[in-house]
């Protein structure tokens, strides 16, 4: 098997790869799998530097300890023994002024000015949700994304659809469940607001005037291993100050 290594001290899981007879990605390969070797920044990145193709993401035992069940050497030993069906994560995308982004966890327009607030619409499938909404900005979450930033701005989580969330609005409007074919429309009042995608350094600016599009993408990404990465057990031990989260599965 062809695979390619993303994330750091990747020296720590290259001997451990040869013991399976797995070849790290040579120079003009395609590869069969990626192994995002760290956190959850290494994973997205690993998507996004090569979507489409499996992920296998394994946490960095020097910055994030695990449960005796989830070590480095337990986790590639299952993968190449047993071959464990992946998972297919839909994706969320935003499109402006022609161009696209998209995300594992979300895509967000925030205010580009610091010190201002955006004033924006919204609509929901063609229908007038908002007329106006002062605030840091609003953005679109999956499935998987819902337990990250979604759920710091709304406090909560959903299993199906797509979550709309708003940023420190002044008004009171209710963040929303949607379903996963619905389609979100945001167009800038006043501005300048700036479009992200997970966290990706690529940026798309947006302008007043300009209308955000907020859709779920029709790519997923092909995770191995999905629940071992986001193993409760391992998080306490990265958050020994937090309450165990079990919100993910």
């Amino acid at each position: 098997m062809i695979v390619k290594l993303v994330g750091k001290n990747l020296d720590d899981i290259r001997p451990l790869l040869r013991q399976y007879g797995a070849a790290e990605k040579a120079c003009g390969e395609s590869p069969e799998l990626v192994i995002a070797h760290g956190g959850d920044g290494s994973f997205l990145q690993s998507e996004r530097e090569y979507p489409g193709i499996p992920k296998l993401p394994v946490r960095d035992e020097r910055t994030a300890p695990r449960c005796g069940e989830h070590s480095t050497e337990k986790l590639l030993e299952r993968f190449f023994r047993e071959k464990p069906a992946p998972v297919k994560l839909p994706k969320v995308s935003c499109r402006c002024n022609g161009r696209t982004l998209s995300g594992i966890n979300d895509v967000f327009l925030h205010n580009r000015d610091r010190v201002s607030a955006l004033r924006y619409r919204v609509r929901i499938d063609g229908d007038l949700y908002a007329n106006e909404i002062v605030g840091d900005g609003a953005g679109l979450a999956s499935v998987h994304g819902s337990t990250a930033y979604y759920r710091s701005i709304t406090h909560s989580i959903f299993r199906v659809g797509i979550g709309l969330a708003f940023s420190n609005s002044t008004e009171e409007v209710s963040h929303l469940v949607l379903n996963a074919a619905s389609h979100v429309e945001i167009e800038i009042v006043r501005g300048p607001g700036i479009i992200t995608a997970d966290n990706a350094r690529e940026t798309i600016p947006a302008d007043t005037g300009d209308v955000v599009e907020f859709f779920q993408s029709q790519d997923c990404a092909v995770v191995y291993m999905l629940e071992e990465f986001m193993c409760p057990k391992c998080r306490t031990l990265r958050h020994p100050n937090k309450l165990p989260f079990k919100g993910y599965f």
